[in-house]
């Protein structure tokens, strides 16, 4: 078959990012906008409705994730829900300690919130991107700490971390530990251990502008924000109701489809994994080739500028990611990358959803080596 026919027909292959919306999460918005407009604090009868569709969609994603629907909250963003969790974390635990232990390879939210803070311990990764251990138990056990972080399952290379043996060490160490779980929420089961997850809705296939927060009972957390007293978990102002109803609606789908979907994209990205590796002189693909993500795959092609790749694939038709952040600004490369030790040169990143078919593959694999040849050879390599 041709799979060079179709390139005017684009093929989306950043679901990392943000994944397409799921068609449960369209009807349910738009059935919410009917319903869902007016304040759920309210006591009239508008407001009585919106709030009862507030509380079916905490309790539908609260029985997705195998938790109370009291220890689930809704924030604006994934972000948003990362920001609150550390920090309210760190707040709520002030009278124990002061230090966030994270990995390396945290999204930068949790960097962010680390630098701001002032009192952080960073722990490496071996260079299949997966969390060191042995480094995790000396940190956590060190005095003085307040809370953990881990990220489920890297989002720039796929590798899946072995959180529950991570919790077990935190909690061995009465220290609670936040899971960054946005790559792996309606993709995989929840792992066991942890204090505080979060979520954001657009990975699964639901809007964007929906983050989830999920504090156990017996974690103690502390809004860090000005203006708001409350002790337990919530955004401040008016939460956008038609778009959380969406996106429980659309968890429970992807959870509906997620082992079935799993297994076929998981052969899709060990068709690229393979290829790529056998067309492309001088390719490292990254990230552990086992305990991954289902969907994604990244790689690093030597003497490639990658801005011109993923311009030159966006021009054939394809949307991909980098896992590299190297731009003119900050001249250096992804910290995840950087973190691992790997090659960092021209870093493409495939992410698949349930929309993307083995065509989609095939005809990205017979134009990726052509294209990596053409800017080889105008780099003069």
């Amino acid at each position: 078959m041709d799979y060079t026919a179709d390139r005017d027909a684009p093929t989306y292959l950043d679901a990392a990012t943000a994944a397409p919306m799921h068609p449960v999460a369209r009807e349910a918005l738009h059935a919410a906008l009917d319903d869902g407009w007016a304040d759920p604090d309210r006591l009239y009868a508008s407001g009585r409705r919106a709030r009862r569709l507030l509380e079916a969609a905490q309790a539908a994603t609260a029985e997705v994730l195998g938790v109370r629907p009291d220890e689930l909250s809704f924030w604006p963003s994934g972000t948003a829900a990362l920001h609150a969790g550390v920090l309210g974390g760190l707040a709520g635990r002030s009278s124990r300690g002061g230090t966030l232990v994270h990995s390396a390879i945290e999204h930068s939210a949790v960097l962010h919130c680390a630098a701001a803070h002032g009192d952080a311990a960073e722990v490496g990764v071996d260079r299949l991107g997966r969390l060191d251990l042995d480094a995790w138990a000396t940190r956590v056990k060190a005095p003085g700490v307040a809370l953990a972080a881990l990220i489920g399952a890297s989002h720039e290379v796929g590798t899946v971390q072995p959180v529950a043996a991570a919790a077990e060490l935190c909690a061995e160490a009465g220290v609670p530990l936040l899971v960054d779980a946005a790559q792996t929420v309606g993709r995989m089961p929840v792992p066991p251990g942890w204090g505080l997850l979060t979520a954001s809705a657009h990975k699964w296939g639901g809007p964007p502008g929906v983050g989830l927060l999920v504090v156990r009972k017996g974690v103690r957390w502390r809004s860090p924000y000005p203006g708001d007293d409350l002790y337990r978990p919530r955004a401040l102002g008016a939460a956008d109701l038609p778009a959380i109803v969406s996106a429980a609606a659309s968890l429970r789908a992807a959870a509906d489809e997620a082992a079935t979907e799993a297994v076929r994209l998981s052969a899709l990205v060990d068709r690229i994994r393979e290829q790529v590796a056998r067309t492309v002189p001088d390719v490292e693909v990254v990230g552990d080739p086992v305990d991954r993500l289902p969907h994604l795959v990244t790689f690093s092609c030597l003497y490639v500028d990658g801005e011109a790749l993923l311009h030159a694939l966006d021009r054939e038709g394809f949307a991909v990611s980098s896992g590299s952040s190297c731009t003119a600004s900050t001249l250096r490369p992804s910290h995840v990358l950087e973190a691992m030790g790997v090659l960092s040169h021209g870093n493409v990143r495939v992410s698949l959803h349930r929309g993307t078919g083995q065509a989609d593959v095939e005809r990205f694999l017979a134009v990726l080596p052509g294209l990596v040849r053409r800017i080889r050879a105008e780099a003069g390599m």
